[in-house]
């Protein structure tokens, strides 16, 4: 199965995914070098996802999105990290993209929203939602003490241990003091492994539901020729 996966920061929903051919495309290079570190077999893309996804969509079976959660997240609406912004609408713009024109499976992840969301969701488990082309269920993996507050060397750390995910020193994601945010930013590996598994099930009833169409297609072309060679129709 080829995979796509935009915005793949460190790879935290890619770690335990098996059997794939995987496209990663992420603009931050720092980033991106940690992701092939953690995964040498896949394409690593350092480049803009969101114009990637328009350019290369249909040589893909799976996609899956991660949009920069910033401009959505409740922490922008809160205490000191209060502030005016607007929402970043390449969230929207891809799933309905992908709703429109992506014959493949896909899903799009982002946080709970400080508003309600522009387009219902397809599933949430913990900071969570989902909007997706097929239905899974997902248990989400519990956050660790003061996951939200967490903004120091130790605390990345702490982050990286629950993550599975190993490198040296720290990444600042985006111009941010905070060396814990780009590991805040992933999704735990056991959801995405979770996530996967579904897919590779509803790839497998895809593939299924083609080849019985094309089974009918042919058994009726067959009984139409055989009619039409005893002069019935």
């Amino acid at each position: 199965m080829k995979v796509l996966n935009l915005y793949a920061g460190l790879g935290g929903n890619r770690k335990s995914w098996k059997n794939c051919d995987v496209t990663a495309v992420e603009y931050d290079p720092k980033i991106a070098k940690v992701y092939a570190d953690q995964h040498p077999d896949d394409d690593v893309v350092v480049g803009d996802a969101h114009e990637y996804l328009l350019q290369n969509y249909e040589r893909f079976d799976f996609i899956w999105s991660s949009p920069p959660c910033q401009s959505h997240s409740r922490m922008i609406r809160s205490g000191k990290n209060r502030k005016a912004r607007y929402p970043d609408m390449k969230l929207y713009e891809e799933i309905v993209f992908l709703q429109h024109n992506f014959n493949g499976l896909w899903l799009v992840e982002n946080v709970i929203p400080y508003y309600k969301p522009l387009v219902d969701p397809t599933q949430k488990a913990g900071r969570h939602l989902f909007w997706s082309n097929f239905d899974f269920d997902v248990e989400e993996v519990k956050s660790p003490k003061n996951f939200i507050n967490t903004s120091n060397a130790k605390g990345s750390e702490e982050l990286k241990e629950w993550l599975g995910i190993a490198y040296e020193g720290n990444i600042y994601y985006d111009g941010n003091h905070d060396p814990a945010q780009v590991l805040r930013n992933a999704v735990h590996p056991d959801v995405g492994k979770q996530i996967m598994q579904q897919v590779e099930e509803a790839q497998d009833f895809k593939l299924l539901a083609k080849r019985l169409e094309e089974f009918d297609r042919a058994t009726d072309d067959a009984i139409r020729d055989r009619l039409e060679t005893e002069g019935v129709v």
